[in-house]
């Protein structure tokens, strides 16, 4: 009795969080049917628009997250070898391989967590459209916005496209038809574009020693295993969950795609191909990614100085920093005009101000 209590006081707090998340998805979603309705004159599609609306809104929004945890699993890779040597200095005294591994996250300005955060974000906006449509499957409105319109709550739950319904499932399949079939298209699509998206990390961003081991064998185990789950767990989800799941992983892959053309890994068949694209343009790749590696870190370095000739005939001394040179141009007593220079200090990690 002591545990359904426990369960019963546990399932009541996570309601009471996941309300205003409810609140936020049915108020987007009918926003965006609303905005789309007049274009397609069609509820269904209207519908349909303003779940995929919502998921581009989502990961718009999520981007600055998603540029982290690729950053964060880069700067991890470049750090792999210092680490590796810590474990084989202080390999018998865990404690202190810890605080030594500490300290060098804080000096390359690491975060082993950043990686996480854009799925640990994603997950409750799921779940709050899962329990959205789920609730229309079934005549249950979700959300204030559906609560206080009963004939929103109508218009989703019987709209479709292509003869099946978004609120439906593959499950129950009697009988078989649109619902069945749409519900195959999507689930296999999400599954193909989720196991392209590891593939592409795998063989272009991963370094070839992390493709070796046992490591390794795990993570080729979770490119089949991963999208396998995916179209298992498409038998029990909502047509319109399962369209802004497809959307979302299209979204990661190009997103993806870019980040890694433009920013690879080094030491990776794609930092391979950047380096051939920079020497083709001119650009030294080592030289910009020293640069990028002391923006990362706040440390910045003058280059000499260099004077420039103002369009007023003034002469303007600079120096070409990474800061920013704020200047001023006063009048001196016998009538001239004098140039002063102020240099902002740069900025600095937290760790490199306490030193």
């Amino acid at each position: 009795m002591l545990l359904l209590g426990l369960w019963d006081s546990v399932r009541d707090l996570i309601s009471a969080m996941m309300q205003p998340l409810y609140w936020v998805v049915s108020g987007l979603v009918v926003l965006f049917h609303k905005l789309w309705l007049p274009v397609f004159n069609h509820e269904g599609w209207a519908w349909t628009m303003a779940i995929i609306t919502l998921t581009v809104v989502i990961r718009t929004a999520l981007i600055p997250l998603f540029v982290k945890q690729i950053n964060s699993a880069r700067n991890m890779q470049l750090v792999q070898p210092k680490l590796k040597a810590i474990q084989e200095k202080y390999g018998h005294d865990r404690e202190r391989a810890g605080q030594e591994m500490m300290k060098l996250y804080k000096e390359e300005g690491v975060n082993p967590t950043a990686s996480c955060l854009p799925l640990l974000l994603q997950m409750p906006i799921f779940l709050a459209l899962f329990r959205v449509l789920e609730g229309a499957s079934r005549g249950i409105p979700r959300g204030s916005f559906f609560k206080n319109n009963p004939e929103l709550m109508t218009s989703l739950q019987n709209a479709d496209i292509f003869g099946a319904k978004l609120a439906a499932r593959f499950l129950p399949m009697d009988p078989f038809g649109a619902t069945q079939i749409l519900c195959i298209v999507l689930a296999v699509a999400m599954t193909v574009v989720l196991f392209i998206t590891q593939l592409q990390l795998m063989r272009k961003n991963m370094p070839p020693e992390a493709l070796t081991g046992p490591l390794a064998q795990q993570q080729k185990m979770m490119l089949y295993l991963f999208p396998a789950m995916y179209l298992f767990s498409g038998l029990y989800i909502p047509i319109g969950v399962l369209i802004y799941w497809l959307t979302s992983n299209l979204w990661t892959m190009v997103q993806q795609y870019i980040l890694i053309h433009n920013n690879p890994s080094p030491n990776t068949p794609a930092y391979v191909d950047w380096q051939e694209r920079m020497r083709a343009k001119g650009i030294d790749p080592d030289e910009l990614e020293q640069q990028r590696r002391e923006k990362r870190l706040g440390r910045v370095k003058p280059t000499e100085a260099k004077t420039v000739i103002g369009d007023d005939g003034v002469e303007r001394a600079t120096v070409a920093r990474q800061g920013v040179t704020r200047q001023t141009v006063r009048r001196t007593s016998d009538g001239g005009r004098q140039v002063v220079q102020r240099q902002q200090p740069n900025r600095q990690t937290r760790s490199a101000r306490k030193k």
